[in-house]
């Protein structure tokens, strides 16, 4: 019975000193701005780094019957470095990808331009947020659902729909105000 946990130990230890297969150097794990990472002791003379976890790679899944609207090529499944999409087969040569059609908010016109609409679009971590169709032109962006209307306060031309532990209720979109005034 302790002969197997020693072995165990034994083997757990060859994992935590690893050697550089470029320089026979020891590993370390060290600290970048993509987070955690293993790379030789040695650098700058060696530059030999990896993942601190391999995640698994999945393969293309061409869609049959698919044609990409730009060149022609069939489209596939693909993982990328946000997740799963779908894009064109022809990459690098084309590259096209489909997007998921932003909804328009019940047309809730921008109150920074007022020449676009709020949309709800998502981050790479799968938080709602919404912003102006018109960007780049305009950077204007909401976290919270807009509204249609006009703050008690201060007159501003869009609301935010907040969940609050009294009720549902609406906020001024003004950083400045912010006031909080009973959903009609």
């Amino acid at each position: 019975m302790t002969d197997k946990l020693f072995e165990a130990a034994k083997h757990a230890l060859e994992k935590e000193y690893e050697t550089c297969p470029k320089c026979g150097s020891e590993l370390a794990v060290k600290r970048g701005k993509a987070g955690p990472f293993i790379g030789c002791e040695s650098y700058p003379s060696c530059d030999y780094t990896r993942p601190v976890v391999e995640h698994e790679k999945v393969e293309d899944k061409v869609l049959p019957g698919s044609e990409c609207p730009e060149c022609g090529h069939e489209l596939a499944v693909k993982q990328g470095r946000y997740g799963m999409f779908i894009g064109c087969t022809n990459f690098p040569d084309c590259n096209h990808i489909e997007h998921d059609e932003a909804e328009t908010t019940a047309e809730v016109s921008c109150p920074s331009c007022k020449k676009g609409n709020l949309v709800a679009k998502t981050t790479r971590y799968g938080k709602t947020f919404y912003p102006c169709d018109n960007y780049p032109k305009c950077k204007f962006a909401v976290n919270h659902e807009p509204v249609a209307g006009e703050c008690e306060k201060c007159g501003f031309s869009l609301l935010l729909k907040r969940s609050m532990a009294s009720g549902e209720k609406l906020q001024c979109a003004d950083k400045k105000c912010g006031h909080f005034q009973s959903a009609q």
